[in-house]
């Protein structure tokens, strides 16, 4: 697909680093880049090529391996690649290939280096990026255990004994907690030292002092701590120098976490990139759910080091969707070859890749129209298979059972066109909600070819519908923002979330849904909510300011959200989407009322608009 100078243009405007560019560097810009489509599996540049400029995706994904064939990271529409190149001495350090069928824009190195030479903005992004890079050379741990917080990498709320406890005791409490030190402090006290099992060895046996011995002669006292806001690499600059493996954290004097070797190394080995690897590389279902277990810290370690929330959902989206394929190929292994060409999709938070914390699987297939009777046997234990993996891994059954396993979601081509026809000839509330669901699908792994005819007719075909669409908006305006009288929150009453607001079902639905809106009015491709929205503004089917104010409102949401969630996680507990108001400071309700106000205003604007029935 070719895409005019304007649409680039507006394209670029939308998405950083361009957008720290001036309109007129844009369009400098627009004029100078090239275009290039690649398919599916086509090699776009090879380790050591050297690199004709900086490459921006247009439409589709693209993979970045090693030399050596290790995964790096996966590229989608918006995202730039070939910058650490460009940085360098010009020549790619690693292989990139398209995942998909791919529209790139190419940015020529002489034009690449004049915006860094008029932007101040746009050079200092990547020079961050060099900073970085050329951190974790020089032996610094990797780029982000240099910038995270001490807070995102602690364990939250030591364990501490009084100082009078008897050191037997504080074995036992180790022993027990299976833990390799306690914090010494009265309770809500200030640090007073801690006592390592070295300690136990060291000063307790080695001397022979009997176990009544009181943990303070044998403490090391006022020990070395940092604050929860110092950098991770001052934790692991002072453990290395010091030849300590205990850290203790803490505020105004008491003790709030502590740091050791184990948190630095697991926040090493803890990263997308590496799960990924693991997922790969498991044999087991048990091994795949030891590593997806770590999700939970991965998100919070991605917000503690101040990742953008789409980037957090989009990153551990990907863990789901490795996991999702490395389950499929098992099955493969255990029941043999498919007996007709298959694709497993996702819908839901995995189809948009907006996973979080908290997500259950949504999944189908489509089969090849050959596929007959005979050949559910086989698709019905291969669907029996990954669902029971996933949900082994914590991604827990679809309470509505929209699942492979279910023999209605498991149909060829042929039924997968009736039933969008039927749904759009037959907008009942039924139909309503299974369509919101389905246009979120988005293929996993299998033969793509059974999936894109099917979109964009079924997208054609609905968009021309105008009582469906009419109904699709109704539909989409059941979830409302959590706002009350006089702009205050309407808040949970009762039960076990009383006065708290869900952050997912009042707050980040009623943008996918109006994301979903827009998307079928503009016939447009893309599943993800914030791809969705810009390309609804690049389409003309939201304004401007509609787009810039709603997108700004859904990141402030889905960032609160995910702050949330990981704050749960510091604190050892299960993450969910229920907020209490109460714990935000009085600027920060501000802005989320505003931003829930942004929503309300949008969605009775699409109503009055698009005439939605009652």
């Amino acid at each position: 697909m070719s895409f005019t100078q304007e649409r680039i243009e507006r394209f670029l405007a939308a998405h950083h680093p361009f957008d720290a560019l001036s309109a007129d560097l844009i369009a400098d810009c627009a004029r100078a880049a090239t275009q290039r489509t690649v398919t599916a599996g086509e090699t776009i540049y090879a380790a050591g090529d050297t690199l004709p400029g900086l490459f921006l995706v247009l439409r589709g994904a693209v993979e970045l391996t090693t030399p050596d064939g290790t995964a790096i990271s996966v590229r989608h529409t918006g995202e730039i690649f070939a910058r650490r190149g460009l940085t360098g001495d010009g020549t790619a350090p690693d292989t990139a290939k398209a995942r998909e069928h791919c529209d790139l824009l190419i940015l020529p190195v002489a034009d690449f280096r004049r915006m860094l030479d008029a932007s101040d903005q746009f050079r200092a992004f990547f020079e961050r990026i060099r900073v970085r890079v050329a951190a974790a050379r020089n032996g610094r741990g990797d780029g982000e255990l240099t910038t995270l917080p001490v807070r995102a990498l602690m364990t939250a709320q030591p364990v501490t004994v009084p100082s009078g406890t008897a050191v037997r005791d504080a074995a036992r409490v180790m022993s027990e907690r299976h833990i390799s030190c306690v914090l010494v402090a009265e309770p809500e006290g200030a640090l007073e030292g801690i006592l390592t099992t070295g300690d136990l060895t060291g000063r307790v046996l080695a001397r022979g002092l009997p176990p009544e011995t009181p943990v303070r002669e044998v403490m090391t006292r006022t020990p070395l701590n940092l604050s929860p806001d110092a950098l991770g690499f001052d934790a692991f600059l002072t453990m290395a120098e010091r030849h300590i493996g205990h850290l203790p954290v803490t505020e105004d004097g008491r003790p709030v976490g502590i740091i050791t070797r184990t948190n630095l190394v697991n926040r090493q080995t803890v990263s997308s990139i590496y799960m990924v690897s693991e997922i790969a590389r498991a044999e087991t279902v048990g091994r795949l759910a030891e590593t997806v277990g770590a999700i939970p810290q991965l998100l919070a370690q991605l917000v503690g080091g101040g990742a953008e929330p789409h980037v957090v959902t989009r990153l551990v989206t990907d863990v789901g969707d490795a996991v999702t394929r490395r389950l499929l190929v098992m099955a493969e292994r255990e029941l043999g070859p498919a007996p007709r060409p298959w694709l497993w999709l996702a819908c839901g938070s995995q189809g948009r890749r907006e996973q979080t914390g908290v997500s259950d699987q949504d999944n189908c297939l489509i089969l090849d129209d050959a596929a007959t009777e005979a050949d559910d046997d086989y698709f019905a234990a291969f669907a029996k298979f990954v669902s029971d993996g996933l949900d082994a891994c914590g991604y827990y059954y679809c309470p509505g059972e929209m699942m492979a396993t279910n023999p209605r979601w498991r149909q060829p081509v042929r039924v997968w066109r009736q039933y969008f026809d039927g749904w759009i000839r037959k907008p009942d509330p039924m139909a309503q909600m299974l369509a919101s669901v389905m246009f979120d699908l988005r293929p996993i792994a299998g033969t793509r070819a059974l999936f894109d005819g099917l979109q964009a007719e079924t997208l054609a075909r609905a968009r021309a519908n105008s009582i469906f669409v009419a109904h699709m908006i109704s539909n989409s305006l059941k979830h409302t923002p959590p706002l009350g009288l006089f702009r205050g929150f309407a808040l949970i009453r009762s039960g076990e979330h009383k006065d708290t607001v869900d952050l997912k079902l009042n707050g980040v639905v009623p943008v996918v849904d109006l994301g979903r809106i827009y998307a079928l009015i503009g016939a447009l491709e893309p599943v993800n909510t914030r791809e969705r929205l810009i390309a609804a503004r690049e389409a003309g089917v939201l304004s401007d300011s509609g787009a810039h104010d709603l997108l700004d409102a859904y990141d402030l949401i889905a960032g609160i959200r995910l702050e949330h969630q990981a704050r749960q996680v510091r604190e050892g507990r299960k993450p969910d989407n229920f907020m209490a108001p109460a714990t935000l400071s009085e600027l920060e309700r501000g802005h989320l009322k505003d931003a829930f106000m942004v929503i309300k205003t949008m969605q009775s604007a699409l109503a009055h608009s698009r005439g939605a029935p009652g």
